[in-house]
C-alpha cells in the first residue's frame, strides 16, 4: 500500500497550494490527494498543482468533491451538480489521478415529505450518469461512507446496495474511511462485504463518538484492525490520511508529521508498506 495525504491538511498555513505539496513530499508521503474546486481554481492554479506534484515525484491519486446537490429534490440543482461533478472528473483526468472521491448528501427532512427511496433513486441515477463520464475518461469514482445518521451511505450494507443499484462496479466504487467505519460501529468482519469494490481508503482517528479526523493515537479508533480487514479484501492501493484543523495552527507541520509517523508505524506493523 502507499501512504498519502489529503492536501487540505495544510489549509491552516495560509500559504499557496505548492507549499503543502512540497511539505507532503518532504515528510515522506508516497502520494497526495487534492481538495480543490475546478469551478474556483483557474488554469494557472491547476497547472501549479499538477507541475509541483510532478516535480516532487508525488502522484495525485484522488480529487475530493462534496456534491450534496446530487440528491436534491430540485431538478435544476441536480443538473448543476452533475455538470460540476463532470468538471471534477475532467480535473481528475487532467491531473492523471485515479479517482474522484465523491461525498453524497443526506436524506432531507428526517426522511419525511419526500420518500427516502425516491432520494436514493435520484442518487443512483446521477451516480450512473457520472459513472459513464468517468468511464469515458478512464478514471473511477470512490463514494465515501459517511457516519452521520441521515447520510445516504452510512453503512457497509448501504454502500454495497448503492453500488449494486448503480450497476457499474468497475467504475463507481467505495471509499473506506476508517474512523467513519468505527463511528458507525462496523464489525471488522463486515468490511469483507466490500471485497472487490474498494477504490480508495481514508485514515484518521476520532474519539469514538463524533467526527474527528485526528492523527492516529489521539483517539480510540482501532485503526490497525480496520486496516487489516481492508487489506484482507485484497485492497493494495493508497491509504490517504485525512486531518481536520490542528488545535495549534502554528504547529500544523508537527500535526501532519505526527499523523505520518503513527500511520507509517501501523502500516509497517502490518507489513503493508
Amino acid at each position: 500500500m502507499k501512504l498519502g495525504l489529503i492536501n487540505s491538511a495544510w489549509a491552516q498555513t495560509g500559504r499557496e497550494t505548492s507549499f503543502g505539496i512540497i511539505k507532503t513530499k518532504e515528510l515522506g508521503f508516497d502520494s497526495i490527494d487534492i481538495f480543490t474546486d475546478p469551478l474556483e481554481a483557474d488554469r494557472a492554479e491547476r497547472e501549479l498543482i499538477r507541475r509541483t506534484a510532478a516535480e516532487c515525484g508525488l502522484p495525485i491519486v484522488s480529487v475530493c468533491c462534496v456534491a450534496t446537490g446530487l440528491i436534491d429534490f430540485n431538478p435544476s440543482v441536480q443538473r448543476f451538480h452533475v455538470e460540476r461533478c463532470r468538471a471534477y472528473l475532467d480535473l481528475v483526468a487532467e491531473f492523471r489521478a485515479t479517482n474522484l472521491l465523491l461525498v453524497l448528501g443526506e436524506y432531507i427532512w428526517q426522511r419525511e415529505v419526500i420518500p427516502p427511496e425516491e432520494q436514493w433513486q435520484t442518487g443512483v441515477r446521477n451516480a450512473r450518469i457520472l459513472g459513464e463520464h468517468a468511464r469515458s475518461l478512464g478514471v473511477r469514482i470512490a463514494l465515501e461512507l459517511e457516519p452521520f445518521h441521515e447520510s445516504l451511505l452510512n453503512s457497509v450494507e448501504e454502500m454495497v446496495r448503492f453500488i449494486g443499484d448503480v450497476g457499474m462496479p468497475d467504475t463507481v466504487r467505495a471509499n473506506c474511511d476508517i474512523s467513519h467505519l468505527h463511528l458507525v460501529r462496523t464489525p471488522f468482519e463486515k468490511v469483507g462485504a466490500l471485497q472487490g469494490l474498494i477504490e480508495h481508503v481514508h485514515l484518521s482517528d476520532c474519539n469514538g463518538r463524533t467526527h474527528g479526523d485526528l492523527p492516529p493515537g489521539r483517539g480510540v479508533t482501532p485503526i490497525q484492525d480496520y486496516l487489516q480487514a481492508i487489506r484482507s479484501t485484497g485492497y493494495d492501493g493508497a491509504v490517504s490520511i485525512e486531518l481536520e484543523y490542528s488545535p495549534e495552527p502554528d504547529k500544523i507541520e508537527a500535526w501532519v508529521a505526527e499523523a505520518y509517523r503513527e500511520t507509517d508505524k501501523i502500516m509497517r506493523n502490518l507489513g503493508c508498506r
